[in-house]
């Protein structure tokens, strides 16, 4: 049976539940399932906060016997081999399910078109392709994890129209105006980690959680890059570490008292290798955190880590809010020095949206193929 125009309205139905666990499922994806019969809802679910139980199990929970003979919705495609929970697979089709709609395969070994597979063969009609694009945006923290080992990396700036991020004295509270920082908190709430560099850690002592939204449980990972875990203990993100989970990022050669110290405020230790050059594997880095689950970081600076990135090719979209204000050439730069001694080897992005937020643009970029990795 081929797609329908109410197939579509569905998925997307479906795409917005699954928008919701962004940020709260990881290792997971976050999937959204419907339970359809006739032309009225009778199950809806998404996996639910940690990872499970997954968006099926939940659905078909709240849909009961009203699950026979209708069509489940699903924004991935459903698992089939057991872990922590049985497959979903098998769920649907014990609960008499007789058609599923989905959107892409499911890249992950264990399933990669298995689910699909046991589907069809207990006689379900599986159609699959439906809002495939909005599928792979949605889950493209997860996808990139699976695929490349590491997470899906958004770098966010906030800056000038020069392109600085505080004055020559060093203030930058507020550059931009109240509604482009309501929308960074929720660019946190659906991201799995916050990552930012050792300066900032010491310049700005933030708290890097999530607030003003009304939103509780939504507080990402805090990761703090510090070769030298040359941080204040007692500033925000330590008196904080076990309120909210901080990981520290440093190198072979941090002293074992500062490593001691910071274990006791509860903060979790990374170390990451050193490149050939002598400075931080940032790629490494990325590696580590995908080994550990996270699948959507947001990196909010500072100047020589997002220039760091960027120069490493590790950056998959830049999120730039750009303020009416202009603030010299003895301003602080957003992005830090970077070694391009030619147009062709500065990394470039490509422009996908541009959207005024109050008085401020916020502007979305994607890497294109010649520097992302």
């Amino acid at each position: 049976m081929s797609l329908t125009d109410a197939d579509a309205g569905w998925m997307r139905a479906a795409l917005g539940l699954a928008r919701r666990g962004l940020g709260r499922v990881w290792p997971n994806p976050a999937v959204g399932c419907l339970i359809v019969a006739g032309d009225r809802v009778v199950g809806r679910g998404r996996t639910a906060d940690g990872g499970r139980p997954h968006a099926e199990t939940v659905a078909l929970a709240r849909a009961g016997t009203a699950a026979r003979g209708a069509t489940a919705y699903v924004t991935l495609e459903p698992c089939a081999h057991t872990a922590k929970t049985p497959p979903c697979a098998d769920a649907l089709i014990a609960a008499g399910i007789a058609r599923v709609v989905s959107t892409i395969e499911d890249p992950d070994p264990r399933v990669a078109g298995s689910g699909f597979a046991a589907l069809r063969a207990a006689g379900i009609d599986v159609v699959a392709g439906c809002l495939a694009a909005e599928a792979e945006e949605l889950n493209a923290g997860f996808l990139s994890r699976v695929r490349t080992g590491k997470p899906r990396l958004t770098l966010k700036l906030a800056a000038s129209l020069d392109g600085r991020i505080a004055t020559a004295s060093g203030e930058s509270r507020w550059i931009t105006g109240p509604r482009a920082r309501a929308e960074v908190h929720l660019m946190r709430a659906r991201s799995d980690a916050v990552l930012v560099g050792g300066g900032t850690a010491r310049t700005d002592d933030p708290r890097l959680d999530v607030r003003g939204l009304g939103m509780t449980g939504a507080d990402p990972v805090r990761v703090v890059v510090s070769g030298g875990l040359d941080l204040p203990r007692g500033g925000t993100l330590g008196t904080t570490a076990r309120e909210i989970p901080l990981w520290l990022c440093h190198h072979s050669e941090a002293e074992a008292e500062s490593r001691a110290a910071w274990s006791g405020t509860g903060a979790d230790l990374l170390e990451i290798p050193f490149q050939d050059d002598g400075r931080l594997d940032l790629s490494a880095l990325l590696r580590i955190l995908g080994e550990r689950g996270l699948t959507r970081v947001l990196c909010e600076g500072g100047g020589r880590l997002s220039a760091a990135l960027l120069e490493a090719g590790l950056v998959d979209e830049v999120v730039l809010y750009t303020a009416g204000i202009v603030l010299g050439a003895d301003g602080t730069p957003a992005i830090g020095p970077l070694r391009a001694e030619a147009l062709a080897d500065a990394p470039r992005l490509r422009l996908v949206e541009t959207a005024r937020i109050g008085d401020d643009t916020r502007s979305r970029w994607v890497a294109t193929g010649t520097f992302a990795t």
